[in-house]
């Protein structure tokens, strides 16, 4: 199998991180979420064609907060940092971040400059803020590429090293060119390709499922949610009859849910799956 692009999204505790990734997905990119206690070794081990730091409710300055190696900014991948990460970019490359007199939330009003990420993005656009710090001076190489009222540096770049930072969430319904913007970074920056669609990974995870079990028998637990109704079906798309999926009914669930799952996944249901339902009342 040819192997796929891949944009690493290294997670520093941003309640968005999900969210971007699906946004990089939607812009037909494959990504995988990472924690950023991940060592830079595995993160080579991957080979991205592109890094992106999430957000996150730390300040960088603090002795405790999420930090990450300065050896990634030299792998000469791209990087795009979101938030917390574009603090953290500036602060580890020796450029100040102080705590701003008045707290940006909400809707805000950003004027760009010429920049890749701003392709075809209004001069003048709405974007969602959420930060308490600023960043105050940019390291040495960096320029401003993006002001609001409040915030002297909403965006910045490096476009020699590749590295790129905006202060909003541009993953987020609220800021309207966000998507372009993303785009921009995936496709300008990284220069990726756009092939990955979402029937590939399920196609790749099939066949890693199948090379993994063999010849061996799987027992699933099966609830009728999501999650374990997505492995189910998976798994036995992957083996068949290796896979035996068992249903508990605990006597708490909704009035008739039991005979629900039991329709949909039993004898008489829309898949052949081995189903064994334990009444356990």
């Amino acid at each position: 199998m040819q192997k796929q692009e891949l944009v690493v999204i290294l997670d520093f505790g941003g309640q968005y991180n999900q969210l971007i990734a699906r946004r990089v997905r939607e812009c037909n990119v494959y990504c995988e979420v990472m924690p950023y206690s991940a060592d830079i070794s595995k993160i080579k081990e991957k080979n991205p064609i592109g890094i992106i730091f999430t957000g996150g409710p730390n300040s960088v300055y603090e002795e405790n907060s999420p930090k990450y190696s300065n050896e990634i900014y030299e792998l000469g991948i791209p990087v795009l940092g979101i938030c917390y990460g574009s603090q953290l970019m500036a602060y580890s490359l020796g450029g100040t971040i102080s705590k701003a007199d008045k707290r940006e939330y909400g809707k805000t009003e950003i004027r760009t400059e010429d920049s890749l990420l701003f392709d075809g993005v209004d001069k003048e656009t709405i974007v969602w803020m959420s930060h308490t710090d600023y960043i105050e001076k940019l390291p040495e190489g960096f320029k401003v590429t993006a002001v609001s009222d409040s915030c002297p540096c909403a965006a910045y770049e490096n476009t020699e090293k590749k590295l790129y930072a905006v202060q909003f969430h541009p993953e987020v319904n609220h800021t309207e060119q966000g998507q372009l913007m993303l785009k921009n970074f995936l496709y300008k920056v990284c220069g990726c390709k756009g092939d990955w669609v979402m029937s590939d990974y399920a196609k790749k995870a099939v066949e890693q499922l199948r090379e993994k079990i063999g010849d061996k028998k799987v027992l699933c637990a099966l609830s009728g949610g999501v999650d374990s109704s997505v492995a189910a079906l998976m798994i036995h798309k992957a083996v068949g009859n290796q896979l035996t999926c068992v249903f508990v009914d605990n006597g708490l669930l909704r009035k008739n849910e039991g005979d629900e799952v039991e329709a949909v996944f039993g004898p008489n249901g829309s898949y052949e799956l081995n189903f064994i339902r334990v009444n356990a009342q």
